[in-house]
């Protein structure tokens, strides 16, 4: 793609992005719900003036590390290790839940056969594809709400790190056990995978601690100056970078963690609000509108359409079931657990890769992808406006348990 054309495509995605993100404001809805729309009115669906590429991938990418770098910028410690028991159950539930679903709405469609068939490991990867949760889109939705620092809030996020961690597991799992793998007998893939994630997860613990208190003995010198975003962003990409090329766990979850270590330094709301800027101004338009570019209705024929239907149904209706319901026997309240339900049914970059590596293994065809990109669409705007609806009658930052 020439410089030409991407400074084309981002100036029609800037407009187009804030114009539809302020008219969903104007319409009670959340401003990223517009945004997306964006990205699909100008996509190949209807207009087709933007296309997906590798470079506006790329700036999508840099868009929702960002984003959660902020959201763990803005975490409660505390809250954080008060959720931490009531995430990872809420997070099982999340996977087993979706991923029991999956198989069922598969062989509903495509019928049930008997257990090790191709077609038994074709319903097995579309359980897989519903265990992930996306959790930028319920981030930035909170933040507009003032609810991201709330117990709730909290807990949503780290429920979805954790159940991103487990889908990579269980894809793990799963493609190891397809027989046109070839090291599906070893389990060496399936050891490596969990040895990976426990070691990255310790590295994070030893090393958050260090990067703690050297920022904090540095911004004793250099409070509230330029260079301390700078560093914290750079801490941010830098996770994100070790977590996915080392480990082999999303970088997302790298850049949330690089939050998590500086959210309890005295600069950190200086920090998120520099992030807010370059956020709000280029990479979240950018990421937000790259949603609708992916898919294009237009080739969708009818067969694949109900089925795409039932999957978006299936899969947001499972994440709130299996999460709500969690929730509830956790000690939330019946509304809380139905606010951290909705705000789990959201998919996106996660489902994405599970998706392609199950097309690289040879389990699925091309066919399923718009299913998916569809699930993303209407999961990522029919959360936000949920979420508006469920906290439209309390004041910004109240807290729940």
């Amino acid at each position: 793609m020439e410089t030409v054309d991407i400074v084309r495509q981002l100036a029609i995605i800037i407009i187009f992005a804030k114009v539809f993100g302020l008219v969903a404001r104007k319409l009670k809805a959340p401003q990223v719900a517009g945004e997306i729309v964006a990205g699909l009115l100008i996509g190949p669906s209807v207009l087709g003036w933007v296309q997906a590429s590798d470079f506006m991938a790329g700036m999508a990418e840099i868009g929702v590390i960002m984003l959660m770098f902020n959201a763990g910028l803005n975490t409660n410690i505390q809250d954080l290790k008060k959720s931490g028991l009531k995430a990872t159950l809420i997070a099982c539930a999340g996977v087993a839940i979706p991923m029991a679903a999956g198989v069922v709405l598969f062989m509903s469609f495509y019928g049930f056969d008997r257990v090790g068939s191709p077609q038994f490991y074709k319903a097995l990867f579309i359980g897989t594809i519903l265990t992930a949760t996306s959790v930028s889109i319920t981030v930035q939705t909170l933040k507009e709400l003032g609810k991201l620092s709330t117990f709730i809030g909290t807990t949503i996020v780290s429920a979805a790190i954790i159940d991103d961690v487990i889908g990579i597991i269980v894809l793990t799992f799963v493609i190891g056990l397809n027989p046109s793998n070839a090291s599906a007998n070893s389990g060496s893939g399936i050891a490596q995978i969990i040895i990976k994630t426990v070691l990255f997860f310790a590295l994070a613990v030893i090393l958050g601690y260090i990067f703690y208190k050297v920022f904090k003995h540095y911004e004793k010198k250099h409070s509230h100056e330029r260079r301390i975003p700078i560093v914290g962003l750079a801490l941010a990409f830098s996770m994100a970078y070790v977590a996915q090329h080392f480990f082999g766990v999303a970088d997302i979850t790298g850049a949330y963690i690089a939050g998590v270590i500086l959210c309890s330094t005295k600069d950190s709301p200086y920090i998120a609000r520099k992030m807010d800027v370059n956020s709000y101004m280029l990479f979240g338009p950018v990421f937000f509108c790259s949603i609708g570019l992916q898919t294009n209705i237009k080739t969708m024929d009818m067969s694949i359409m109900l089925f795409a239907v039932a999957f978006v149904i299936v899969g947001m209706a499972s994440k709130i079931i299996g999460c709500g319901s969690v929730s509830k026997l956790a000690g939330f309240s019946w509304k809380d657990s139905f606010k951290i339900g909705v705000g789990m049914m959201t998919r996106g970059e996660v489902a994405l890769i599970v998706t392609q590596r199950g097309l690289a293994a040879g389990i699925l065809d091309t066919s399923f992808f718009t299913a998916v990109i569809l699930l993303i669409i209407v999961s990522s705007i029919v959360t936000p406006i949920a979420l508006k609806a469920l906290y439209k009658k309390e004041s910004p930052d109240s807290t729940a348990n």
